[in-house]
């Protein structure tokens, strides 16, 4: 578990333009289970607030990014799998025509219906499906389906 603290993620130069706040459902998945989490994704002055709940609203990891990195939020013990977690998504939900300025010291890839990245230790792999939902792998055994959560009385298309 320390060389998952110890890794060194890939991050954008700086924060990516992002709407914000935002809801996120989450299904992990591995090879033996599978769970859902929600993903709320603020700002809090310059920093991003990242907090991941169980479906019971218990808090699994809170992170804040600031000036391009990681500090924890609150008390919860270290979490290196959400925070690879994050990371993953912030480079998911970069916007395409920000990635080569966000992602430029990066080794990283456009495909038609996604992108990929491999650096530092990570490798990750989107796919975008339909409706703003994509899935994400970010490992031989490991992978996540993201899906937006619409807030209170906004209209479903």
């Amino acid at each position: 578990m320390l060389g998952a603290c110890a890794q060194h993620l890939p991050l954008p130069t700086h924060t990516a333009q992002l709407t914000l706040p935002m809801q996120l459902h989450i299904q992990r998945r591995s090879a033996d289970e599978t769970r859902d989490w929600l993903l709320v994704i603020q700002r809090e002055g310059t920093a991003v607030r990242w907090s991941l709940l169980d479906p019971l609203g218990v808090p699994l990891a809170r992170q804040l990014l600031r000036d391009g990195h990681w500090q924890a939020d609150g008390l919860l013990p270290p979490n290196p799998e959400a925070r690879e977690l994050f990371a993953a998504l912030l480079f998911a939900l970069s916007p395409a025509e920000q990635m080569d300025e966000l992602y430029a010291d990066t080794r990283w890839t456009q495909q038609s219906d996604g992108r990929s990245l491999t650096a530092d230790g990570a490798a990750w792999q989107v796919r975008y499906l339909k409706k703003g939902r994509f899935e994400l792998d970010v490992g031989p055994r490991l992978s996540y389906g993201v899906a937006p959560i619409a807030p209170a009385g906004a209209r479903q298309q």
